[in-house]
């Protein structure tokens, strides 16, 4: 499936090609680069950066949502968040906001945030739904099964692909249900929230399953742990460290654009920024 195909998502442009989404975390403790950007200065000047090298938005989250994180309070996130939301959009950017929090969506939007990113598909903060319904913004709803703190123990599922595809499908209904136009909805499959390894590879392979729900996916597999394990040294067993999975992010990123999704979230946005335009000029030409 072309990404072609899938309608505009209002206040977006249309592109013909799966986007890419680059993260700036604005938090001391996320996996892969907490601390790096947490100067407001810093974030700006990173999400600029990646906007150079080829993204296409930029995902803005002050909290992290690691394995066994610890949540922040509210006035700590809008503090850290803001300020970077403000500036990038000031600049030209298209800014998502990653963020649970309706208070922390609803400020965002106000300052110039384009797409809302709930990780939590809004059942972390029942306001959500309304927020999005107001703001009329594109709504990222992810699959998820609970808080960082205990999301590993609820890695159970029947059949990780249908099970997955059914959650997703009853968050949309129920956003929709709470005044979310259906327009507005895309769709994540949450890789490794409540998943282990395997269940991120089967959602990977069966990816065609959650586009058929017949809204945008997203797909965030940068530099998580599944990529770690796979990579993990030979002779020690030791996964990859985070930053040393952005090749195989890439590869990730090919594939999700040839399965038809509508955007990749990734920390180096060159190579995968690289890869969709690789996988759209391909499928152009075989069509």
């Amino acid at each position: 499936m072309s990404t072609a195909a899938i309608a505009p998502l209002p206040g977006l442009a249309p592109l013909d090609r799966c986007a890419v989404m680059g993260v700036v975390n604005v938090t001391p403790d996320s996996f892969s680069d907490g601390g790096r950007w947490l100067d407001p200065a810093a974030a700006v000047a990173h999400g600029l950066e990646l906007v150079a090298r080829g993204a296409d938005l930029i995902d803005v989250g002050g909290e992290s949502t690691r394995p066994g994180a610890a949540r922040v309070s509210e006035e700590e996130e809008l503090r850290r968040v803001i300020p970077v939301v403000r500036e990038l959009a000031a600049a030209g950017a298209v800014v998502s906001v990653d963020t649970m929090r309706a208070v922390v969506a609803e400020q965002s939007v106000a300052v110039g945030a384009a797409v809302l990113n709930d990780v939590s598909g809004g059942l972390a903060d029942p306001d959500m739904a309304r927020v999005a319904a107001e703001t009329g913004v594109p709504f990222v709803v992810m699959h998820w099964r609970g808080h960082s703190l205990e999301m590993n123990r609820l890695a159970v599922y029947d059949d990780v692909v249908t099970d997955v595809a059914k959650e997703l499908q009853q968050r949309m209904e129920a956003v929709v249900e709470a005044g979310v136009r259906p327009s507005q909805v895309i769709l994540d499959p949450g890789l490794g929230f409540a998943k282990n390894a395997a269940q991120d590879w089967a959602l990977l392979g069966g990816l065609d399953a959650l586009v058929a729900l017949g809204r945008p996916v997203l797909v965030a597999a940068s530099r998580k742990r599944f990529l770690g394990a796979l990579l993990a040294d030979p002779a020690t067993g030791e996964p990859r460290p985070p930053r040393q999975r952005d090749d195989a992010t890439a590869a990730v990123s090919a594939l999700s654009a040839q399965a038809g999704a509508w955007a990749v979230r990734v920390h180096d946005v060159r190579a995968s920024a690289d890869a969709v335009r690789v996988v759209a000029a391909w499928q152009q030409a075989a069509e």
